[in-house]
């Protein structure tokens, strides 16, 4: 995950450490409501429980936290014909905040059908909708495109069609994300390959602007092990987080059935990051179904970080059963997730299982 500039960087060890010393030294002051509020807020609150699912048949679930102190939320409704948007001041909030139609699909022609894994970002003071669509008249003609909005509320103002993102080849591609590192943004997405025997691998290449490629497009990851090749041979879903000196790109790979799970990309952050050496595999999955919880399918997943700016959060949809009847993707029970994202002594995420339904959660 990219923090938006906006959005305040976690605190530093040093300052936390300084405001627990200011705060041991207000405690031999006697307690007024002032003083105690100032402790008080030298102590991060601890994040509230995560019920979940947290919103109930929304797909490939985007969450962005911006310096306005709202959580967005935007994913796949499954009738696959618009691009939703909620907000709340909590992640917890999300599940019951209303929810606003922000653009509809076109009734004919390019971006008519299969509106798929919508991702809002803000970029130098404008609003970008990233989504996968096709026309109406061609289906699985699936295409990357971008809307834009300059109005600093994106409930607000009017959300411009910037058109399609031009990559190498007009072939079936979708799940486009973006992220900065060290000054350069990025656009990494899934995509089928000319000559390749696959669906999709991921991608990613340099950004001249929101809406266009700086190119070359470099390939990070075709379908190769067992667990990335059930049903369908896919790499889909990228999404980019940084810690510990290292970008972590987590991706979803098989069909979207209860064979659909987590891989992981690894690079260190001094690497060329359009070196595809640069990038290293993980050869087992990472996130996957769990039969003791009840979850099934995890996957196209993102980041965010809890209320307190510290706890990183791992965003996700799931379903709760694993036998499907007909096809998975005219199956709308896939539900958006969210779990504390831990990590290893050697710097490494922690992804841990799919936790269990909370009792009444989703709306």
């Amino acid at each position: 995950m990219s923090r938006d500039p906006a959005l305040p960087e976690p605190p530093s060890r040093r300052l936390l450490l300084k405001g627990a010393a200011a705060a041991g030294a207000l405690a031999a002051v006697p307690a007024t409501p002032a003083v105690a509020r100032a402790a008080d807020l030298a102590r991060p609150a601890k994040p509230a429980p995560f019920a979940n699912p947290l919103v109930r048949n929304r797909a490939d679930p985007h969450i962005h936290r911006h310096g306005d102190g709202f959580y967005y939320f935007t994913a796949t409704a499954p009738e696959y014909d618009r691009i939703v948007l909620r907000r709340s001041r909590t992640l917890n909030g999300l599940g019951t905040a209303a929810e606003s139609v922000i653009w509809r699909a076109h009734a004919t022609g390019p971006m008519g059908a299969h509106i798929w894994a919508p991702e809002l970002h803000r970029i130098g003071g404008k609003w970008y909708v990233y989504f996968a669509s096709a026309p109406a008249e061609d289906v699985w003609a699936i295409r990357i495109w971008v809307l834009e909005n300059a109005h600093a509320d994106p409930f607000k103002g009017t959300w411009v069609e910037k058109g399609q993102v031009k990559t190498a080849w007009e072939t079936f591609s979708l799940d486009a994300t973006t992220f900065t590192h060290r000054g350069t943004r990025y656009l990494a997405w899934a995509q089928h390959e000319p000559g390749m025997d696959n669906n999709t691998g991921i991608f990613l290449s340099e950004m001249a602007n929101p809406w266009t490629l700086k190119g070359p497009q470099v390939r990070l990851s075709t379908p190769e092990y067992d667990w990335e090749c059930i049903g369908f041979k896919v790499n889909e879903g990228p999404y980019v987080l940084k810690r510990n000196g290292r970008l972590f790109m987590t991706y979803s790979a098989s069909a979207t059935d209860a064979n659909y799970c987590v891989g992981l990309l690894t690079a260190d952050a001094d690497s060329h990051l359009l070196d595809p050496i640069s990038w290293s595999k993980s050869p087992t999955p990472v996130f996957t179904s769990n039969e003791t919880t009840g979850q099934y399918g995890p996957g196209h997943n993102c980041f965010t970080v809890a209320e307190d700016g510290r706890t990183d959060v791992l965003v996700y949809h799931a379903r709760q059963y694993r036998e499907i009847v007909g096809d998975p993707l005219n199956d709308p029970n896939r539900h958006t997730r969210v779990q504390r994202l831990g990590w290893k002594p050697d710097g490494t995420p922690d992804f841990g299982i799919p936790v269990a339904d909370t009792a009444g959660a989703g709306a």
